[in-house]
This record gives C-alpha cells, sequence and structure tokens, in this order.
C-alpha cells in the first residue's frame, strides 16, 4: 500500500512537472520573441498565435494539449507496468496537477496560462464524452461572436454540465472534481469577463497581430 501511494504521489509530481513546461514561452523564444512582453503578455497558444505566427501558436496548442493527455491518459498506465495496482483516481489527480502545472508553473514562479489547451487534453484521458460537448460549444461559440475568452467559458460550463449527465451514476467525486476545474478555467479568466462586461475584449482574427488587449485561452 505504501508502495503504491509514494509511486502515486511520483506520478501526479511528474503531472505537475510536465504541466509547468511552458511550451508557449520556449516556442516564441525560438522566434526570440518573449512572449509575457507582447500581446496579452499570456504564454497560451492564442497568444503565440497572435503574437507570433500562426502555425507557431497552433504548435504551442498541441503540445500545451498533450501535457495534460498524456499525464492523464498515459500516467496510469506507467503506474500499472512498475506492477502496482494504479488509484481510480490516479488519472483524474494527474490531470490536476498537470492543469495546475500550466496555470503555475514553478519554472515561471508560479505566473503561467489559463489552462484550455491543457485541461482539454487532460479531460480528453479522463472525460471524453463530457469534453466533446465542450468542444462543441466552444466552437459555436466562437463562430457566433469570435471571442475566444467568451467560447472558452461557455465551454467550461457546458463542459461542467455535461460531466454531471455523463458520470453521475459512478458516484459524485469525478463530476464534481470535473465542475470545480471548468470553475478553475472561469475564473482565470476574470479579467476577459471584466472586459467582456465592458465591452472592451477584442473579436478574434485570423491575422498574425491582434491588439494587447486581446484575450488568451490557454
Amino acid at each position: 500500500m505504501h508502495g503504491s501511494t509514494a509511486i502515486g504521489l511520483t506520478a501526479a509530481g511528474a503531472a505537475y512537472l510536465l504541466g509547468s513546461i511552458p511550451f508557449g514561452l520556449l516556442v516564441a523564444r525560438c522566434r526570440g520573441i518573449d512572449i509575457r512582453t507582447v500581446g496579452s503578455c499570456n504564454i497560451g497558444a492564442t497568444n503565440v498565435f497572435r503574437s507570433v505566427g500562426k502555425a507557431w501558436g497552433i504548435l504551442t496548442f498541441v503540445l500545451d494539449f498533450l501535457k495534460g493527455l498524456i499525464p492523464a491518459l498515459g500516467f496510469p498506465g506507467l503506474v500499472s507496468i512498475t506492477g502496482h495496482i494504479p488509484h481510480p483516481l490516479l488519472g483524474l489527480a494527474c490531470a490536476a496537477c498537470a492543469i495546475a502545472g500550466h496555470n503555475w508553473p514553478v519554472f515561471l514562479r508560479f505566473k503561467g496560462g489559463k489552462g484550455v489547451a491543457t485541461g482539454t487534453g487532460a479531460l480528453v484521458g479522463i472525460a471524453p464524452w463530457a469534453i466533446l460537448v465542450g468542444v462543441a460549444a466552444w466552437i459555436i461559440l466562437f463562430l457566433l461572436g469570435r471571442y475566444v475568452s467568451m467560447a472558452s467559458i461557455g465551454a467550461a460550463l457546458a463542459f461542467a454540465g455535461a460531466s454531471w449527465w455523463w458520470y453521475r451514476a459512478d458516484g459524485i467525486i469525478l463530476p464534481a472534481v470535473l465542475t470545480g476545474l471548468a470553475a478553475l478555467v472561469i475564473l482565470r479568466h476574470h479579467t476577459n469577463i471584466r472586459r467582456l462586461l465592458n465591452g472592451t475584449e477584442h473579436r478574434f482574427n485570423f491575422s498574425r497581430k491582434q491588439p494587447s488587449t486581446g484575450s488568451s485561452p490557454s
């Protein structure tokens, strides 16, 4: 039991460290840009897309997505390889730790992104049906308004509702934690919410450069 606990804690810690890797910062630095000083100053994929280039933004999204997916889906399997039986909630714990790493990365003095890309990857690994609803909501809201922040907030709300619909039969722990993660995404968008209410949030366009007060979702 003690060995399984230690391995589980190690997996959770590794998930946090993987989540802490600031891919947006590293990708932008390859182009000679400090992403923390341009655009919205956020290290997420949207700011890289806007301030560095489309291909670089897509690359950042994929890397941030994978650093959520790999711990949630792969780390429990790695624990099994050691001969220990992973706790049923280990994938969920690793997902939460990866998201926390992205939002509060130890490598950047705990100043990170908003967790949408990493959260999407993590939740694909543990709650695929609910995240499918969230992605559908994101696409619809983005196409309607072209506000990345509004789409991300709406997707979080849709995901939280879907998690109770799909997973409540297995107990309340999973949907409760998933709802908490959705709430975290919304809270991380508090400045965007303020701009939306004030009418100063900028719509996303597919040009390389956008105003510095634009939203960044991840």
